[in-house]
């Protein structure tokens, strides 16, 4: 395993962790990524787009004029796709653009993410030493790391003063360890843990409640 510094808020040398190769020293299955990445990004439409079709407009119950004999085309409804106020062929409906992704797909693009940025040197284990809320200390800790650019923080949930120092930095994303995901990882430039949210490989099991850890990542 790889070991890495950790890094206190002044950027000096905490200690040292050591970094699962399984999640941290895979080879990048880039295509794995993308169908992971279209699925996420597709299950968070919303999908409540609605056009009303020539059945459902109201009015064009009477014919416009008789069938023959006017010298006009002949028409049926001035509610036609062709006729202004007229419905809309094909219209788009109400659908679910969920796709199914296996758990096993969802968690290499997770470790081929953290790879990728471990290969380029954008991990950074960091603990926060913050023991109140406070966004001046968190960008100072950042700065002092040579954190730039967009900020994946991934943190527990009684970290409430480090969760409360940076919910107000537009370039800072706040994840929790169970919560993280390949798409956040791949549209941040540095990924920040703490020591206690370093993630480790498990095998998947039957009993582990993964279908719901599925349906979490792939709408987070």
């Amino acid at each position: 395993m790889a070991t890495v510094d950790t890094k206190d808020a002044s950027g000096a040398k905490a200690g040292s962790i050591e970094l699962d190769d399984a999640m941290f020293a895979v080879q990048p299955n880039v295509p794995v990524m993308h169908q992971v990445v279209t699925a996420q990004l597709a299950a968070k439409r919303s999908g409540t787009q609605s056009v009303k079709t020539r059945a459902e407009v109201r009015g064009g119950g009477a014919k416009p004029w008789k069938q023959k004999g006017t010298g006009r085309a002949r028409a049926g409804s001035s509610r036609a796709p062709h006729w202004v106020g007229g419905g809309v062929t094909h219209a788009p409906k109400p659908r679910d653009y969920a796709q199914r992704t296996p758990k096993k797909m969802i968690r290499l693009a997770l470790k081929s993410a953290l790879s990728d940025r471990a290969s380029s040197g954008r991990i950074l284990v960091l603990d926060w030493g913050l023991d109140a809320p406070s966004t001046k200390g968190a960008i100072a800790a950042l700065a002092a790391n040579g954190v730039e650019g967009r900020v994946l923080a991934v943190l527990r949930p009684e970290d409430h003063a480090v969760w409360k120092s940076l919910r107000n930095l537009d370039h800072v994303h706040i994840c929790g360890a169970g919560e993280l995901n390949a798409y956040d990882v791949l549209v941040s430039d540095w990924v920040v843990f703490t020591p206690d949210t370093v993630p480790v490989d498990r095998p998947i099991t039957r009993g582990d409640h993964a279908d719901q850890a599925e349906a979490e990542e792939a709408t987070s």
